[in-house]
Protein backbone atom coordinates (compact mmCIF):
# COMPACT_ATOMS: atom_id res chain seq x y z
CA UNK A 1 0.00 0.00 0.00
CA UNK A 2 2.90 2.36 0.80
CA UNK A 3 4.37 1.53 -2.41
CA UNK A 4 1.40 2.29 -4.32
CA UNK A 5 0.53 5.81 -2.32
CA UNK A 6 4.30 6.55 -3.12
CA UNK A 7 3.31 5.96 -6.88
CA UNK A 8 0.11 7.74 -7.05
CA UNK A 9 2.07 10.63 -5.03
CA UNK A 10 4.91 10.85 -7.37
CA UNK A 11 2.77 10.41 -10.71
CA UNK A 12 -0.32 13.45 -9.44
CA UNK A 13 3.62 15.37 -8.43
CA UNK A 14 4.25 15.38 -12.32
CA UNK A 15 1.04 16.15 -13.73
CA UNK A 16 0.80 18.74 -11.34
CA UNK A 17 4.58 20.13 -13.00
CA UNK A 18 3.67 19.61 -16.09
CA UNK A 19 0.37 21.53 -15.69
CA UNK A 20 1.91 24.67 -13.75
CA UNK A 21 4.77 24.86 -16.53
CA UNK A 22 1.72 24.78 -18.96
CA UNK A 23 0.31 27.78 -17.18
CA UNK A 24 3.36 29.59 -17.17
CA UNK A 25 4.39 29.02 -20.70
CA UNK A 26 0.46 30.10 -21.66
CA UNK A 27 1.20 33.24 -19.32
CA UNK A 28 4.39 34.09 -21.29
CA UNK A 29 2.67 33.77 -24.70
CA UNK A 30 0.35 36.42 -23.04
CA UNK A 31 2.54 38.86 -22.66
CA UNK A 32 4.47 37.83 -26.12
CA UNK A 33 0.61 39.05 -27.28
CA UNK A 34 0.65 42.27 -25.60
CA UNK A 35 -1.33 41.66 -23.21
CA UNK A 36 -1.74 40.88 -19.36
CA UNK A 37 -2.90 37.94 -17.26
CA UNK A 38 -5.88 39.01 -14.62
CA UNK A 39 -8.23 37.58 -12.77
CA UNK A 40 -9.38 34.09 -13.26
CA UNK A 41 -5.91 33.34 -15.60
CA UNK A 42 -7.41 35.45 -18.62
CA UNK A 43 -5.68 36.97 -20.65
CA UNK A 44 -6.45 40.71 -21.50
CA UNK A 45 -5.36 42.19 -24.71
CA UNK A 46 -6.38 45.77 -25.28
CA UNK A 47 -5.22 48.34 -28.30
CA UNK A 48 -6.39 51.73 -28.95
CA UNK A 49 -5.31 54.02 -32.13
CA UNK A 50 -6.83 56.39 -34.03
CA UNK A 51 -8.00 54.05 -36.93
CA UNK A 52 -9.37 51.11 -34.56
CA UNK A 53 -10.13 49.72 -30.80
CA UNK A 54 -9.40 46.23 -30.06
CA UNK A 55 -10.34 44.35 -26.62
CA UNK A 56 -9.09 40.68 -26.93
CA UNK A 57 -9.74 38.17 -23.56
CA UNK A 58 -9.06 34.83 -23.63
CA UNK A 59 -7.84 32.09 -20.99
CA UNK A 60 -4.35 31.05 -20.26
CA UNK A 61 -4.93 27.60 -18.85
CA UNK A 62 -6.62 25.59 -22.10
CA UNK A 63 -4.31 22.34 -22.40
CA UNK A 64 -4.01 23.35 -25.89
CA UNK A 65 -2.87 26.95 -25.89
CA UNK A 66 -1.67 27.56 -29.34
CA UNK A 67 -4.24 26.80 -31.17
CA UNK A 68 -5.93 29.52 -29.23
CA UNK A 69 -3.41 32.14 -29.75
CA UNK A 70 -2.88 30.64 -33.82
CA UNK A 71 -6.50 31.77 -34.94
CA UNK A 72 -6.26 34.81 -32.68
CA UNK A 73 -2.77 35.98 -33.93
CA UNK A 74 -4.96 35.13 -37.60
CA UNK A 75 -7.42 37.43 -36.79
CA UNK A 76 -5.65 40.15 -35.13
CA UNK A 77 -3.72 40.51 -38.24
CA UNK A 78 -6.20 40.48 -40.16
CA UNK A 79 -8.22 43.19 -38.50
CA UNK A 80 -5.53 45.51 -38.11
CA UNK A 81 -4.39 45.02 -42.13
CA UNK A 82 -7.82 46.28 -42.77
CA UNK A 83 -7.82 48.57 -40.46
CA UNK A 84 -4.26 50.52 -42.12
CA UNK A 85 -6.45 51.04 -44.93
CA UNK A 86 -9.98 52.45 -43.46
CA UNK A 87 -12.80 54.22 -44.69
CA UNK A 88 -12.32 57.45 -42.77
CA UNK A 89 -16.25 57.68 -42.63
CA UNK A 90 -16.70 54.74 -40.82
CA UNK A 91 -13.74 55.16 -38.56
CA UNK A 92 -13.06 53.83 -35.60
CA UNK A 93 -12.99 49.89 -36.58
CA UNK A 94 -13.37 47.69 -33.48
CA UNK A 95 -12.76 44.42 -32.63
CA UNK A 96 -13.83 42.42 -29.75
CA UNK A 97 -13.03 38.67 -28.45
CA UNK A 98 -15.13 37.33 -25.05
CA UNK A 99 -14.44 34.08 -23.84
CA UNK A 100 -16.24 30.94 -22.02
CA UNK A 101 -14.60 27.82 -20.86
CA UNK A 102 -15.82 24.65 -19.89
CA UNK A 103 -14.87 21.19 -18.57
CA UNK A 104 -16.34 17.86 -18.47
CA UNK A 105 -15.34 14.67 -16.43
CA UNK A 106 -12.17 14.31 -14.21
CA UNK A 107 -9.72 17.37 -14.77
CA UNK A 108 -6.92 15.04 -15.18
CA UNK A 109 -8.80 12.66 -17.42
CA UNK A 110 -12.06 14.58 -18.76
CA UNK A 111 -12.38 17.57 -21.84
CA UNK A 112 -11.51 21.11 -21.73
CA UNK A 113 -13.74 23.79 -24.14
CA UNK A 114 -12.84 27.44 -24.60
CA UNK A 115 -15.39 29.22 -26.77
CA UNK A 116 -14.43 32.43 -28.00
CA UNK A 117 -16.88 34.86 -29.09
CA UNK A 118 -15.95 37.25 -31.89
CA UNK A 119 -17.35 40.86 -32.72
CA UNK A 120 -16.03 42.55 -35.60
CA UNK A 121 -16.94 46.19 -37.05
CA UNK A 122 -14.65 47.43 -40.32
CA UNK A 123 -16.95 49.28 -41.65
CA UNK A 124 -19.58 47.05 -43.47
CA UNK A 125 -23.78 47.69 -43.31
CA UNK A 126 -23.14 45.73 -40.12
CA UNK A 127 -21.08 44.20 -37.66
CA UNK A 128 -20.82 40.59 -38.12
CA UNK A 129 -20.26 38.27 -34.98
CA UNK A 130 -19.32 34.74 -34.69
CA UNK A 131 -17.95 31.69 -32.52
CA UNK A 132 -14.85 29.51 -32.80
CA UNK A 133 -14.54 26.35 -30.40
CA UNK A 134 -11.78 24.44 -29.21
CA UNK A 135 -12.23 21.48 -27.14
CA UNK A 136 -9.39 19.10 -25.62
CA UNK A 137 -9.42 15.58 -24.25
CA UNK A 138 -7.18 15.81 -21.61
CA UNK A 139 -6.69 11.95 -21.47
CA UNK A 140 -5.85 11.44 -24.98
CA UNK A 141 -4.26 14.79 -25.36
CA UNK A 142 -5.63 15.51 -28.43
CA UNK A 143 -7.66 17.87 -30.00
CA UNK A 144 -11.59 17.10 -29.98
CA UNK A 145 -13.71 17.88 -32.92
CA UNK A 146 -17.66 16.97 -34.43
CA UNK A 147 -15.92 14.22 -36.61
CA UNK A 148 -14.37 12.25 -33.52
CA UNK A 149 -17.56 13.30 -30.71
CA UNK A 150 -19.63 10.86 -31.92
CA UNK A 151 -19.16 7.42 -33.65
CA UNK A 152 -19.36 7.73 -37.65
CA UNK A 153 -22.35 6.07 -38.36
CA UNK A 154 -24.52 7.57 -36.04
CA UNK A 155 -27.07 9.39 -37.41
CA UNK A 156 -26.84 12.35 -34.47
CA UNK A 157 -27.80 15.32 -36.31
CA UNK A 158 -31.44 13.46 -36.15
CA UNK A 159 -31.60 14.00 -32.28
CA UNK A 160 -29.33 17.40 -32.47
CA UNK A 161 -31.47 19.88 -35.09
CA UNK A 162 -34.96 19.33 -33.48
CA UNK A 163 -33.68 20.48 -29.89
CA UNK A 164 -31.20 23.35 -31.65
CA UNK A 165 -34.53 24.48 -33.75
CA UNK A 166 -36.72 24.46 -30.61
CA UNK A 167 -34.48 26.38 -28.59
CA UNK A 168 -33.29 28.95 -31.32
CA UNK A 169 -37.00 29.23 -32.08
CA UNK A 170 -38.01 29.61 -28.23
CA UNK A 171 -35.21 32.13 -27.81
CA UNK A 172 -35.95 34.76 -30.85
CA UNK A 173 -39.45 33.78 -31.45
CA UNK A 174 -38.70 33.15 -34.74
CA UNK A 175 -40.47 30.03 -36.36
CA UNK A 176 -40.20 27.90 -39.27
CA UNK A 177 -36.93 29.96 -40.53
CA UNK A 178 -34.36 27.11 -39.97
CA UNK A 179 -34.11 24.88 -43.55
CA UNK A 180 -33.98 21.40 -42.66
CA UNK A 181 -31.10 21.05 -45.27
CA UNK A 182 -29.41 23.39 -42.98
CA UNK A 183 -30.07 21.92 -39.60
CA UNK A 184 -28.69 18.95 -40.53
CA UNK A 185 -25.79 19.99 -42.30
CA UNK A 186 -22.71 19.33 -40.13
CA UNK A 187 -20.90 22.38 -41.25
CA UNK A 188 -23.28 24.21 -38.81
CA UNK A 189 -22.29 22.35 -35.75
CA UNK A 190 -18.55 22.72 -35.58
CA UNK A 191 -18.45 25.28 -32.70
CA UNK A 192 -19.34 23.52 -29.98
CA UNK A 193 -18.54 22.53 -25.82
CA UNK A 194 -18.66 19.61 -23.93
CA UNK A 195 -19.94 19.45 -20.00
CA UNK A 196 -21.37 16.83 -17.99
CA UNK A 197 -24.66 17.03 -18.90
CA UNK A 198 -24.91 18.67 -22.41
CA UNK A 199 -23.00 19.96 -25.46
CA UNK A 200 -23.79 23.10 -26.31
CA UNK A 201 -23.80 24.43 -29.56
CA UNK A 202 -22.70 28.19 -31.30
CA UNK A 203 -23.99 29.58 -34.07
CA UNK A 204 -23.13 32.65 -35.71
CA UNK A 205 -24.75 35.69 -36.81
CA UNK A 206 -26.64 34.53 -39.98
CA UNK A 207 -25.65 30.97 -39.58
CA UNK A 208 -29.01 29.09 -39.44
CA UNK A 209 -31.00 32.00 -38.55
CA UNK A 210 -31.53 35.40 -40.21
CA UNK A 211 -28.54 37.80 -39.27
CA UNK A 212 -30.52 40.21 -37.22
CA UNK A 213 -31.10 37.70 -34.62
CA UNK A 214 -27.41 37.91 -33.61
CA UNK A 215 -25.31 34.79 -32.40
CA UNK A 216 -26.65 32.38 -30.48
CA UNK A 217 -26.44 28.74 -28.83
CA UNK A 218 -28.30 25.91 -27.96
CA UNK A 219 -27.73 23.46 -25.08
CA UNK A 220 -28.57 19.33 -26.44
CA UNK A 221 -28.73 17.26 -23.18
CA UNK A 222 -26.10 14.56 -23.43
CA UNK A 223 -28.95 11.42 -22.49
CA UNK A 224 -30.62 12.13 -25.90
CA UNK A 225 -27.31 11.93 -27.74
CA UNK A 226 -25.32 8.50 -28.76
CA UNK A 227 -22.31 8.44 -26.46
CA UNK A 228 -19.71 10.46 -27.27
CA UNK A 229 -16.38 9.24 -27.61
CA UNK A 230 -14.23 10.67 -25.07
Amino acid sequence: MRILSLTALLAAGVLLGEANIAVSGAQSECTTFGGAVEADNICHVHSTTPSYTMDLRFPTTYADEQAVIDYLTQNRDGFTNVAQVPALRSMPYEMDVTTQSFTSGPSSGGTQSVVLKLFQDVGGARPTTWYKAFNYDVAQRKPVTFDTLFTADAKVLNAIFPVVQHELERQTGLTGVIATSDGLDPSHYQNFAVTDDAVIFFFGQGELLPADAGATSASVPRAILPPLQL
